[in-house]
């Protein structure tokens, strides 16, 4: 690849991605396409390839698991069926919905409806106790807005008010499919949208969210159970567990504080106009084909997308992620195996070593701190590939082929819910994967300290033995330690080698940390990108992970006697390679913690000065940034 080293000194990103971005044809049926983006294309030819096989019955699924999956995206396969099934399988719902007429009655079903997965006010999840991470705790959560964040209701603008319009146009155009007339729509719709508006000023922004250590709010049962005189919370909560636990986690306080002003009996028309609008909603995808193309209009509207998903793939993509690991230890143990899988696992321990040594020397810990950190690490749990053996939960997961699809949809919804319900006050399984083999992602849970790896990123152009250790550092290199790097970020910094909430850093390291992740948001804070701004404060921990990670790597590579500098930064900047569509990108400002995809490839290399030394970067290129606004934490 021919690389325009004068453009380099202007823009890294567009001097190696540029010529790619100009030639790069977005899918209609998505919002972006790039570099991981490819990679999850090329996955999805691959195991629809195999699964068709077996829908044909050329090849024979080889374990019970793999046969249920199949049946499962048999069926979602099956569009002529459900375009004869019409409505049917969501009227028992709608039924049930418009038998209720008062709370009492919703408190009645709330329960069954939890259970089921359904829309409700209030929403809980199984989770390693925060300050015991081995025992598992009940969580309390808020239900999720319409609008894709808080902010959105508090500024009003133009784009919230396009889509609420777009929201609600789709929304009459499904009630009336299911039988509602447009007046009656439009009442649904209005009240629907009150009731929505009423929970957005108590609920989390995303930046809110993004600071995990604030989910900690331990509640007993009994003052737990005070946030509603409208409902019976800890009635749901034995209903969920079986008992009334001794206590409960509550994720969002403000919202379970004003939970009275949300639910009372003033407010049950605009409750159930929600909830019908909610359901219809949620479930239409899994009707026939004018209900799923309809349904997706939101959502086309957000992303800008400019066609629906097309049939087969969103059947695979349906059943895939129901059986998400059973797909996923398939993929990884024929296209990945034991062999790539140790491999890895030894490159990750070598990072770790790298990132060992790097706290070791580092200058600005004390030895009490550094220590703790160098324990953290050594604690430090390693998953790579995929699972050594998949979670039982997919043994009880059956689908039966004469009902239909929206019905094995919620049954096996019912049976993951009513297992996840079963671990409360269990032992944490740290073992536990929570995205399949065949994601092409990686992640670090901060309650269980540990750091996964599927067998799906681990290819080009992050990792390959055709490329040099070089590009291979500076793509799964710095991948590998950016999860790593997450054990020390803003938030994993909160959590010890258990993975409790619990400080471990001297009061002065605390506050040098905290003053060097201020610089971290303060040089993202505001950047222009697509008519937004980026917010520092929201990307803060994915900003300093991969600083960590782009930094240790850059390390580890310059330890090799074939190291390339060129190639390191170039295959870094290549990782990153995305075109999106701008309603996307705008998206994406607002809610995701990462910083744009360009920004993460051009602002990192900036605070490192082998990048100014490998491209003879100088003061007066757009590149360059002076020494004292480089941000530099692990």
């Amino acid at each position: 690849m021919a690389i325009n080293e004068k453009l380099i000194k202007d823009d890294l990103y567009e001097a190696v991605n540029g010529d790619w971005i100009k030639q790069a044809t977005i899918p209609d049926d998505k919002p972006a396409t790039g570099g991981f983006n490819d990679l999850v294309d090329d996955i999805d030819k691959l195991l629809m390839g195999d699964f068709d096989q077996m829908l044909s019955n050329k090849v024979a699924p080889q374990t019970d698991m793999i046969k249920e999956f199949v049946k499962l995206y048999q069926l979602a396969n099956d569009f002529d069926r459900r375009k004869q099934e019409k409505i049917e399988p969501l009227k028992p719902y709608l039924t049930k919905i418009n038998q209720l007429h008062s709370f009492a009655d919703f408190q009645a079903i709330a329960v069954d409806w939890l259970k089921d997965g359904m829309p409700a006010p209030i929403m809980f999840d199984i989770d390693a106790d925060m300050k015991n991470a081995q025992v598992n705790a009940l969580f309390a959560q808020a239900p999720k807005l319409i609008l894709p964040d808080k902010t959105y209701y508090e500024e009003l603008n133009e784009n919230a008010h396009i889509l609420i319009k777009t929201f609600s146009d789709m929304m009459a155009e499904l009630l009336s499919k299911v039988g509602y007339s447009l007046e009656e729509g439009d009442q649904l719709i209005e009240q629907a949208l009150s009731f929505d508006r009423s929970l957005a000023p108590f609920v989390k922004s995303a930046e809110e969210s993004a600071d995990y250590s604030k989910m900690y709010n331990p509640k007993t049962a009994a003052e737990f159970n005070t946030y509603s005189s409208t409902l019976d919370l800890g009635a749901i909560v034995t209903g969920l567990i079986g008992t009334q636990p001794e206590k409960i986690i509550v994720a969002e306080p403000k919202y379970f504080s004003s939970l009275d002003q949300i639910i009372n009996d003033s407010k049950f028309d605009e409750f159930k106009s929600w909830l019908i609008v909610q359901t219809v909603y949620g479930m239409s995808r899994y009707l026939d084909e004018n209900f799923r193309v309809t349904s997706g209009q939101y959502s086309r509207a957000l992303s800008g997308s400019k066609a629906p998903m097309k049939q087969k793939k969103f059947a695979y993509y349906l059943a895939s992620g129901t059986f998400d690991q059973v797909v996923g230890d398939y993929y990884g143990r024929k296209y990945f195996g034991e062999t790539a899988k140790n491999d890895v696992h030894q490159m990750v321990e070598k990072m770790i070593g790298v990132y060992q040594h790097r706290l070791a020397n580092n200058t600005w810990l004390s030895k009490k701190t550094r220590d703790k950190a160098i324990l953290k690490l050594s604690k430090l749990g390693i998953q790579v590939g995929y699972p050594d053996k998949i979670d039982p939960l997919y043994q009880k997961l059956h689908v039966n082929p004469d009902e239909s699809l929206l019905t094995n949809v919620l049954a096996i919804t019912r049976v993951v819910r009513e297992n996840l319900f079963a671990k409360w006050n269990k032992p944490v399984d740290r073992n536990q994967w929570e995205m399949s083999a065949a994601t092409v992602n990686a992640y670090y849970h901060p309650f269980r300290n540990i750091i996964v790896f599927p067998a799906a990123i681990l290819q080009a152009p992050f990792y390959s033995l055709k490329q040099s250790s070089s590009e291979n550092y500076g793509g799964i290199g710095s991948v590998i330690a950016h999860e790593i790097s997450h054990a020390f970020d803003n938030n994993g910094a909160l959590f010890d080698e258990y993975g409790n909430l619990n400080n471990w850093w001297t009061a002065e390291d605390s506050a040098h940390f905290r003053s060097l992740a201020q610089k971290m948001v303060t040089e993202f804070d505001g950047i222009e990108y697509v008519g937004q701004k980026v917010n520092g404060k929201l990307t803060v921990s994915e900003n300093i992970a991969d600083g960590g990670g782009l930094s240790c790597a850059l390390e580890a590579a310059k330890s090799e006697g074939d190291a390339d500098m060129t190639a390191f930064f170039i295959n870094w900047t290549t990782i990153w390679r995305m075109k999106a569509t701008r309603q996307y990108m705008q998206l994406l400002l607002s809610i995701d913690v990462h910083a744009p995809a360009k920004l993460r490839a051009n602002v990192q290399v900036q605070n490192l000065p082998e990048f100014y030394e490998t491209f003879g970067i100088k003061p007066g290129d757009a590149m360059y940034v002076a020494p004292d606004k480089r941000v530099n934490i692990w």
